[in-house]
């Protein structure tokens, strides 16, 4: 076995094939970030603990949809040969994404300073809530912390409310995971030009605040001066809101320009008055009465049927279970299924290099041994491994 040439490392369509990611095990923006990039063509290996008990709810592999795509390693990082087999499968990598604290890769010994002494051209994506430095890089936190302390949090919610979560889209993966991914393909770009790797500190507070750059130069300019609830883009607006129909679902609409709003009061058989009044917010309150008037007096589908697909600008509001089976999503194939999950598509979309049907989430440790192979471990090296625990026995 120890003369047997080491397995290629798979070809994956899309994009990024070719490119190889080292992604240590962690939850929220890094696992996202993973997805995106494996999605789109590149070899991504998450070492993972032993155990994965402490890194979220727990569920079958083939649930976990952002982990999809991945290979994974199971390695004991308490444990120095583990550490230098981390290191090893680092030396062949074009990316390390990592989650962790601050300092606690410096204490593992897997330091970009280290990694990058190694591997030059490494790229290192390091995601935290609150940044490497500054008073609260220390500090727990999730989603919710990181957009209140962004601002982007304070405007989101009803008028005379409170601050409403907005899931975990914001931080964890449009602060996040977004500008994690993002940040890991510049460095990588300008890789091109120095041959040298960086290390890309991708804070969700930074994100989030960045998200959010339109409404500070709103409010620069005077132009969102209300509380929340109350702007043009917050659900203050009449014709940018969601309204309840006949039979207790939802609609949105979204008609902020007035060529839209005129087919929007035509659409609601509204009276002719609003389209030279749209933007008197001492009049929103009145406004935003007859909509709802309007809207309750059919049910969601009525309205599919009178407003979809016209300049009214209008959607209804779907659930998770109801978005895949949209006919735009269905002649889209925006949802695909992956071992019998539902799940979205990888996106965005190539002409030339278009990316695979996404494998499935692997079991823990599933790819230990092919990935130790592949990075020239010898089967006598991966024995040795497995019999000190630092990996698992049966890779």
């Amino acid at each position: 076995m120890d003369a047997d040439p080491p397995p290629r490392t798979p070809d994956r369509p899309g994009p990024l094939n070719g490119l190889r990611v080292i992604e240590m095990a962690a939850i929220g923006p890094v696992p996202m970030a993973g997805m995106l990039l494996s999605d789109l063509g590149a070899d991504v290996v998450r070492i993972d603990r032993l155990s994965a008990s402490d890194l979220g709810v727990p569920m079958e592999p083939r649930h976990d949809v952002n982990a999809r795509g991945r290979r994974s390693v199971a390695l004991d990082l308490k444990r120095p040969e583990a550490v230098e087999a981390v290191r090893r499968l680092i030396d062949g990598a074009d990316v390390l994404l990592e989650g962790f604290r601050p300092g606690v890769m410096e204490r593992l010994g897997l330091d970009p300073e280290a990694c990058r002494a190694r591997n030059p051209r490494l790229v290192v994506g390091r995601m935290t809530g609150f940044g490497q430095t500054g008073p609260l890089a220390q500090a727990a936190g999730h989603d919710l912390n990181y957009i209140a302390l962004s601002g982007a949090l304070h405007a989101i919610g009803p008028a005379g409310g409170k601050p409403v979560p907005p899931l975990n889209l914001v931080g964890d993966y449009g602060g996040g995971a977004l500008y994690l991914a993002f940040g890991v393909m510049a460095a990588l770009y300008e890789r091109q030009r120095s041959g040298q790797g960086q290390v890309v500190d991708a804070a969700m507070v930074d994100g989030a605040a960045s998200l959010s750059s339109l409404f500070y130069g709103l409010q620069a300019a005077g132009r969102w001066p209300g509380p929340r609830g109350t702007n043009l883009l917050d659900g203050g607006a009449p014709f940018y809101d969601t309204y309840e129909t006949a039979d207790g679902r939802h609609i949105t609409l979204a008609a902020l320009e007035p060529k839209f709003f005129a087919q929007l009061v035509s659409a609601l058989d509204l009276d002719t008055q609003w389209l030279g009044r749209q933007y008197d917010t001492r009049r929103w309150p009145e406004l935003r009465g007859s909509i709802s008037a309007a809207v309750r007096s059919r049910t969601r589908d009525d309205w599919c049927a009178v407003l979809e697909g016209t300049d009214a600008c209008f959607a209804p509001v779907l659930s998770f279970e109801e978005a895949p089976r949209h006919a735009h999503a269905a002649a889209r194939q925006a949802f695909i299924q992956v071992d019998g999950v539902v799940q979205p598509a990888p996106a965005p979309r190539f002409d030339r290099t278009p990316a695979a049907q996404p494998r499935p989430a692997p079991a823990l440790g599933q790819h230990t041994e092919a990935v130790l192979r592949e990075a020239g471990f010898t089967a006598k090296e991966i024995r040795n491994l497995c019999a000190s625990a630092a990996a698992p026995s049966n890779p």
